[in-house]
């Protein structure tokens, strides 16, 4: 197993699901990843549910602040800084824009939510008891992070700005070439890709990936509990097969299985 007590800066460190129904989410995911549920009584906010595999913690799921009635569920990705008012106040004049924040959630750390200049949305994390997810990189756990994207060299140099990121290409063959993106350190962290990749009408936003054993069966199991096929499964040579798919209140995420598990 992968457990992580420490993420760099501009690591995705936490996935959160926002949804208007967190009971059916429960049984969707439980059921789909085999994910216990702790509940976390926010008061006046609501309840906020941490899916655990063996007692650590993967993500988030919460409710629908009041306004977003009728919208679907969706999937956010929080990248991890390591001061959170820094960073944010870099990202306006680095030409995105800043939604919320900073401000402290209790002791569990600091955030931000903000937009970069395409228009995908993701949170900036400052650990303070909560380093974010505690296990990935096994199955039932996120895997891999993009920034699906309009402009990939504009998110890039954004990133890059804020968070000190770099880039490197990756040739995928006939699919074309990849950009993942790096730590200051050069180690790979995340990527981004063209949001002409996927179906049309789909906005910027950062992408999750969850490690499965079987991503056939695995699609499968998600029409069986109320969920839907949104891009049939495929090979990437060299990196694994994968499949989009979305939950049944309508968050699109990713089932991946290594190249060598594939």
């Amino acid at each position: 197993m992968t457990k992580f007590e420490h993420y760099d800066q501009g690591t995705p460190s936490w996935v959160e699901l926002t949804t208007p129904d967190q009971a059916a989410a429960q049984t969707f995911y439980g059921s789909l990843f085999g994910w216990s549920f702790d509940d976390h009584d926010m008061g006046e906010m609501g309840h906020y549910f941490i899916p655990t595999i063996g007692g650590d913690e993967i993500g988030g799921i919460s409710g629908q602040m009041p306004g977003m009635e009728g919208h679907p569920a969706f999937w956010g990705v929080y990248l991890a800084v390591d001061d959170v008012d820094a960073a944010t106040a870099k990202v306006e004049p680095a030409g995105g824009k800043v939604e919320a924040g900073p401000f402290d959630v209790e002791t569990n750390g600091r955030m931000s939510a903000i937009q970069d200049p395409t228009g995908a949305r993701v949170g900036l994390w400052q650990a303070k008891d909560t380093i974010g997810t505690q296990r990935a990189n096994e199955p039932g756990t996120p895997t891999w992070n993009e920034c699906v994207t309009s402009d990939v060299a504009a998110a890039v140099k954004f990133y890059g700005e804020v968070l000190g990121m770099g880039s490197e290409p990756m040739d995928m063959g006939e699919a074309g070439t990849y950009t993942v993106l790096t730590n200051a350190e050069g180690r790979q962290i995340g990527g981004s890709m063209d949001l002409g990749m996927l179906p049309e009408g789909t906005p910027p936003h950062w992408n999750l990936y969850f490690n499965v054993e079987d991503v056939d069966a695995s699609v499968a199991k998600v029409e069986e509990l109320g969920g839907k096929s949104v891009a049939p499964a495929f090979d990437a040579p060299g990196v694994g097969r994968m499949a989009m798919v979305a939950d049944p209140q309508g968050a699109t995420f990713w089932v991946m299985s290594a190249a060598d598990a594939a």
